[in-house]
């Protein structure tokens, strides 16, 4: 793909030293100055990259990024603005901005930005282009050789757990003495072409079996929590189409029967706002004894939105605001907000994806309650064993 760059900006000025600074660089310029003039040159110029100003004359550069998720996903896009919000910042990290810049910027800043999203737009472009050769049946391929590889897949299907500890007076202190406060029951297959839990879920959407593989994934987990030693909870995964499913509200169902010990992860592949009575669902799921919780926060499914429409206990900060966050203060002002508002919700906050010590270090010191990633502990087939008393 070219080096081409769509710069979306409505100051003339602005605009002329940003293209004379790209250009100096070896990059290919393309201007627009408002939403409209933008959404056309998008699509009728190959871009590898968007530049976008925050705030245009005729909309926002958050509306620009939706008309690129809609044209393609794999195109990065990095908002600039002279006055950020955090509103405006949270709403650029769920539609997926690779930076948020807040000018004045440095021609050679700009220019390093603008490369690392080439560079991240086209490792995104080959691993999907490699996951579509490797995984995907052709549409001309009948279904029923798919269906067969999905039963295969349900068949061999089995359940990681990875623990969630409570970070709350744990500075100094070593995880691994702390008890997990709860677990994540992760979806694992052995069936070749359908390893992953994505693969089987595009299976399942593709065959309409989606409430199938949720009744199955919830019997695992049940039969799986008789095994869990007293105290932790157990974090499920569920679609949001399997709120649609009479068998998630039966009496006797398997998971049913351990609600009291089970938080609900809700996924957002498909939208809330779509589910016919979504509130009364959420209520009768509470009053089996389940809690909610909104799932991905940040990683362009679950936004503010999501929080009227099912009032969680819990919400779960996606791994891509937590990623590198002790050297990006735009992530970490995102997270104290949001934990700002789910304190005063009374919602509790786990923070997924955490991998090193400094990323660590970051979420105790912003107050994040839950802490959930390779640092803290892997998933394992098994529940963890309880910490050795001295």
């Amino acid at each position: 793909m070219p080096k081409r760059v769509l710069l979306v900006e409505d100051d003339e000025v602005v605009a002329r030293a940003h293209t004379r600074a790209l250009e100096r660089y070896g990059w290919e310029v393309v201007s627009a100055g408002d939403v409209g003039v933008a959404s056309a040159k998008l699509l009728s110029s190959q871009c590898a990259v968007v530049l976008c100003n925050i705030t245009l004359p005729s909309g926002s550069g958050v509306e620009i990024l939706r008309v690129v998720r809609r044209h393609d996903m794999d195109i990065p896009v990095v908002l600039i603005t002279g006055r950020p919000t955090v509103e405006t910042a949270i709403e650029a990290v769920e539609l997926g901005a690779i930076e948020y810049l807040t000018k004045p910027i440095d021609v050679d800043v700009l220019n390093e930005r603008v490369e690392r999203a080439f560079q991240l737009g086209q490792l995104a472009r080959s691993r999907r282009d490699a996951l579509r050769a490797a995984y995907e049946v052709p549409a001309s391929v009948d279904l029923v050789g798919l269906g067969a590889r999905f039963e295969q897949a349900v068949d061999r299907l089995h359940m990681a757990f990875q623990p969630i500890f409570d970070l709350r007076g744990a500075q100094g202190e070593r995880q691994s003495s702390r008890p997990p406060s709860a677990y994540e029951a992760l979806m694992r297959s052995d069936e070749p072409g359908l390893e992953t839990p994505l693969q089987v879920l595009d299976a399942a959407e593709r065959l309409d079996r989606h409430p199938e593989l949720g009744r199955h994934v919830r019997a695992l987990v049940a039969a799986a929590i008789d095994d869990l030693p007293a105290g932790p909870e157990v974090f499920v995964n569920i679609h949001a189409s399997d709120l649609m499913d009479p068998s998630l509200y039966a009496l006797e169902a398997p998971l049913s029967m351990h609600a009291h010990r089970v938080v609900l992860e809700v996924t957002e592949r498909g939208s809330l706002d779509a589910i016919d009575g979504l509130k009364e669902r959420a209520i009768a799921l509470r009053r089996l004894g389940y809690r909610l919780a909104i799932d991905d926060f940040g990683a362009g499914y679950a936004g503010l939105a999501s929080f009227a429409l099912l009032e969680p206990e819990i919400v779960k900060l996606d791994m891509s605001l937590v990623r590198n966050v002790h050297g990006d203060s735009m992530k970490r002002r995102l997270i104290e907000s949001v934990n700002t508002l789910c304190a005063g919700l009374a919602i509790q906050v786990v923070a997924e994806g955490i991998e090193s010590d400094e990323e660590l270090e970051v979420i105790r010191d912003i107050g994040c309650q839950f802490g959930q990633g390779f640092v803290l502990g892997r998933p394992t087939p098994t529940f963890l064993p309880p910490p050795l008393v001295d």
